[in-house]
């Protein structure tokens, strides 16, 4: 049973990943219904913010109810949110409505129902086994990206694809919620530290994780929001630069299974090795910029933001699974990706607006550089002063 759970696990994430391949509808969203582009990175940002928002929610539904019921109302959002973008008439505050309220709370319900319930199957591998499932939300923009580019070189309106999204991808996540039951008994379902919404305020721990989350996908969603016309205003071709997404995406999966590995090896230590890495990429990136256009160099670039953006989503649910027990993810992992949503509403928009404003990528990866810096000193301070994690006692 153990073996469908994860498989279901995996194609949910699928689904849900198509959103980081939302820059390959950007440039008809802008050309045809005329959207700027601080619009359509607010749309995308947005979006991960009711993602992370929603994930309280299903996470107490998920504990109280059950994870086939959370997964099957993501579905259900999920899907009709795409479904009614298609109607939307290509006007901003409709697809805002739909797409960053419907299908943002549809990711959320959906996401975190397999991080949770896998830890519960495989509670010996919480690193490796998340990294694997998540593996999934990565892959899935190559799959949404391959679909916009298919569908939208045959000349069908962006919106139409939007309808066949919501249809398809709806299906098959309500058909995967089926599988997102609790093993027979319980694993592993010790708790190593008490906590509680108001004790988490207060847990350096939990701000350290916190902090360096924020940190680490300000910057991947910076980049993501608006990679092809980042490439593209670099002097990379149109071909190459849609391309990157396909790469981001594969470095994004490869990523998650492995710092999977990494994060059960290295425990709080792989915290601050992933944003030194993102740091030290996005200073190539920006080196990048300032020589002649290298497609490449910037391939190898969108690959390495990728894996370490990846990262994000295994490092830290790992540690929270170490630190508060397994039995408490869907809890208090949400709590922590509440970053993720903070970043959703600024990064992207941020990205998008100071091009709008300069004409130029350079000054939003300066700023996502000076962000990781930070949050690496930080998050490395908080994490000393919180002391190790003590030892799990399993419980069968």
């Amino acid at each position: 049973m153990k073996w469908i759970v994860l498989l279901a696990s995996i194609v949910i994430q699928l689904c849900l990943g198509g959103l980081y391949a939302w820059s390959a509808f950007v440039p008809d969203l802008q050309d045809v219904y005329k959207l700027t582009a601080a619009q359509t990175q607010l749309i995308f940002g947005l979006l991960v913010t009711m993602f992370t928002v929603s994930m309280i929610f299903a996470g107490r539904l998920m504990e109280r109810r059950s994870a086939v019921l959370a997964a099957a109302i993501g579905g259900v959002l999920f899907g009709g949110g795409y479904i009614l973008a298609s109607f939307s008439g290509g006007q901003f505050f409709p697809m805002l409505l739909v797409i960053s309220g419907l299908v943002g709370a549809g990711t959320g319900f959906a996401y975190v129902c397999p991080i949770a319930i896998c830890m519960k199957w495989f509670p010996t591998h919480k690193g490796l086994i998340t990294g694997v499932a998540v593996a999934g939300f990565g892959a899935g923009a190559v799959v949404m990206k391959e679909i916009a580019t298919h569908f939208l070189g045959t000349g069908m309106d962006v919106l139409m694809i939007f309808r066949y999204v919501g249809v398809g991808y709806g299906a098959l996540i309500l058909l995967s919620a089926m599988a997102m039951v609790r093993p027979g008994h319980t694993i592993d379902a010790a708790t190593r530290v008490p906590h509680s919404s108001k004790s988490l305020m207060t847990d350096t721990f939990y701000w350290a994780l916190t902090i360096a989350l924020f940190c680490g996908t300000f910057t991947g969603l910076l980049v993501i929001g608006g990679l092809k016309p980042l490439g593209l205003s670099m002097g990379i071709d149109g071909k190459t630069a849609g391309l990157a997404i396909s790469i981001l995406a594969i470095g994004n999966a490869a990523g998650r299974v492995s710092w999977g590995f990494l994060a059960d090896r290295f425990k709080t230590r792989a915290v601050w090795m992933l944003l030194a890495l993102l740091a030290i990429v996005m200073g190539f990136l920006g080196a990048l910029g300032m020589l002649a256009p290298h497609g490449v160099g910037f391939l190898v670039a969108a690959a390495l933001v990728g894996f370490g953006f990846g990262g994000c989503f295994v490092v830290f649910a790992a540690q929270v699974a170490n630190r508060y027990g397994p039995d408490h993810v869907g809890s208090v992992y949400p709590m922590v990706f509440l970053a993720y949503g903070i970043s959703g509403a600024i990064g992207p928009w941020i990205g998008g607006k100071l091009y709008d404003i300069t004409e130029s990528y350079a000054s939003g990866i300066q700023v996502s550089i000076g962000v990781l810096v930070t949050g690496l000193i930080i998050s490395a301070i908080l994490l000393k002063a919180a002391g190790p994690t003590p030892k799990l006692e399993h419980a069968e």
